[in-house]
């Protein structure tokens, strides 16, 4: 490159950009979600890592950038919505890196307190050292744009009526797929037909929570740790008791669970509450005769088999948990590692069991679905997953659970469970099984799941739970208990 093209015009001398380390990372992070199917929260993790190292990351740097990387794509589809009505093309002409610094930009002004100017600056900057000088006078251009309003503002003008098109409008004000809204709110019990324009307040809690970053919430292992031992680690201000679960410690300060000794040992781990009281349901149904004999199995990646393990112990029961993925079957072992009591971790297709039927006491199938559940966690889901994403689970959910129903003896009991609210996923796949749709199993009758959760609130009719971030703070799973009788 010659002189003068490195120099730029006559009479303007060149400026080198300047690297903003936060913001690039969080660019790259975003950058691997949309390239490589990747998640922000395996994605972020090791980046931030390295950025300690090289670039002398502190924690409010590791917070900013945990901010932006998240918010955006939380926020993604109302803020594409914002930038499609700044744009002279359709948003898939925009080129997906420059969407991405659009994504950073509109957050920063719509969705913090970064001021104006500091928020189109340095995005501007970011965008000449990511894009080059071309494009990042699109996003300057765009980004002044977005600055004349603020997010109330901006939601008036490209947000449909809530009383012509509730979907619509909730899709595009909460950021969520429209398909999904629906499925939520048929899950929810009040479809839009039902609720009218005065119906909309279950579902707005649940879809804003679904924006909320979620409380990280550890699980002390029985026989292993007490949450007496992590809150006197962590000390009162840092951590909280769990709402439901006596195994549960809130990190009330977002902090960093790997730091804890218990953690690092295994002895307690990451695990959030919906999913302890799902294990503990199992454990706890009432069950008549030998009770030595527990199966997880679909134990991957092993937070339940781990706690599963640690209460069977107790009871001097062995447990066998069963992933069909190596990879994921290696990191039940190590949730495994150290457990008082017998167990036994096995690779193994839980739609073709090793074992022989009426094996076991006790058995959990926490089948593989959309995990629409699981937003808070993981918010690029939502922009992956389609509606036909449910006709390729649904053969597997109900293979898993005929098996599951077979594993068990006569008298034994099977939680069936799932990171989904989708009605597809949840009860639909119960009565089908029960009612030999598809298949024929053994013959099973409901137990009533919600005294097994005992002082947890709003579980609905029965017998199965269904829990919500908005009622219960926990991910939306799915419990159904199940007993074989023939």
């Amino acid at each position: 490159m010659n002189d003068q093209r490195r120099r730029g015009r006559p009479g303007k001398p060149y400026r080198r950009p300047k690297k903003d380390p936060v913001r690039i990372l969080a660019f790259e992070a975003l950058r691997a979600v949309d390239e490589r199917d990747a998640y922000a929260n395996l994605v972020l993790p090791p980046l931030l890592r390295k950025a300690r190292e090289s670039e002398g990351f502190d924690t409010r740097d590791a917070a900013l950038a945990t901010e932006l990387v998240y918010g955006t794509l939380r926020r993604q589809g109302t803020y594409d919505a914002i930038i499609a009505a700044c744009v002279d093309r359709p948003l898939r002409e925009v080129d997906p890196p420059v969407l991405d610094v659009l994504g950073l930009g509109a957050h920063q002004l719509l969705g913090t307190r970064i001021p104006t100017h500091a928020a189109v600056s340095a995005t501007v900057e970011l965008a000449r050292v990511v894009l080059g000088d071309g494009r990042a006078k699109f996003v300057n251009a765009v980004l002044r744009r977005i600055a004349d309003d603020d997010l109330d503002g901006w939601l008036d003008r490209v947000a449909p009526p809530y009383d012509e098109d509730p979907e619509d409008h909730l899709a595009v004000v909460h950021s969520h797929p429209r398909w999904i809204v629906s499925a939520l709110w048929d899950a929810l019990g009040a479809p839009p037909a039902v609720a009218g324009g005065g119906g909309s307040a279950g579902i707005e809690d649940l879809l804003e929570a679904d924006n909320e970053r979620p409380e990280v919430t550890l699980v002390a292992r029985p026989g292993r740790c007490t949450t007496d031992e992590l809150l006197e680690t962590l000390g009162e201000e840092a951590g909280l008791p769990g709402r439901w679960s006596p195994y549960a410690v809130r990190l009330a300060d977002g902090g960093e669970p790997g730091a804890l000794d218990a953690v690092r040992e295994g002895r307690a781990g990451v695990q959030d509450e919906g999913s302890q009281l799902v294990a503990l349901s199992l454990a706890n149904a009432p069950l008549d005769g030998d009770d030595s004999r527990w199966l997880d199995g679909c134990a991957g990646p092993g937070g339940k088999a781990a706690l599963l393990g640690a209460l069977a112990a107790e009871r001097g029961a062995a447990l066998l948990a069963a992933e069909k993925q190596p990879h994921r079957a290696r990191l039940v072992a190590r949730a495994l590692d150290g457990n008082p009591g017998p167990y036994q971790v096995i690779t193994a297709d839980g739609t073709r069991p090793p074992w022989r039927s009426g094996t076991f006491d006790r058995v959990l199938m926490d089948v593989p679905c959309t995990g629409l559940g699981a937003l808070r966690r993981r918010p690029e889901a939502r922009w992956r997953r389609r509606p036909e994403d449910l006709d390729g689970f649904a053969p597997l959910q109900r293979a898993l659970l005929r098996e599951a129903l077979g594993a068990v003896r006569v008298g034994g009991v099977v939680a069936y469970a799932t990171c989904s609210p989708h009605l597809a996923e949840t009860r639909a796949v119960v009565d089908d099984v029960l009612k030999g749709r598809g298949g024929t199993a053994p013959g099973a009758e409901w137990i009533d799941a919600r005294p097994l959760m005992p002082g947890v609130p709003a579980l609905g009719a029965g017998p199965d739970v269904q829990l919500w971030p908005h009622l219960h703070g926990t991910d939306a799973m799915y419990l159904a208990l199940l007993r074989r009788t023939g």
